[in-house]
């Protein structure tokens, strides 16, 4: 068997098999400009707390309200987008396109109930 450096670099418990390394991961749910964003507004209210912790917690507050609203938009966006590329074909539509929407709506539902 030949040395893999790139895996005996992995922590313990972290290597992948072949078919992990070349799956990629879900789409973010949300850009990662708006995921910095909330993060930046977090952290700051995390780090001034000591100083004025009420307008931190009102910080921390909107952050997170932020944070829900532009999922729900990011889901309601996603949903839109799966019901356009299966309602609005006929109903002989071939069943692989059908079984690939159904997939997607397995896979957003799935990542949900993981929250």
């Amino acid at each position: 068997m030949m040395y893999d450096q790139t895996r005996a670099q992995q922590p313990a418990g972290q290597t992948r098999g072949p078919a992990e390394r070349r799956a990629p991961g879900p789409e973010p749910l949300l850009p990662s400009s708006e995921r910095d964003k909330i993060v930046l507004r977090l952290r700051h209210a995390l780090n001034t707390f000591a100083d004025t912790p009420r307008e931190a917690l009102e910080e921390a507050e909107s952050a997170y309200d932020e944070a829900t609203a532009q999922l729900v938009n990011a889901l309601a966006e996603r949903r839109r987008v799966l019901r356009a590329g299966w309602q609005d074909q006929a109903h002989g539509t071939q069943s692989d396109e059908l079984r690939h929407a159904l997939r997607q709506y397995r896979e957003i539902t799935q990542r949900l109930l993981q929250l």
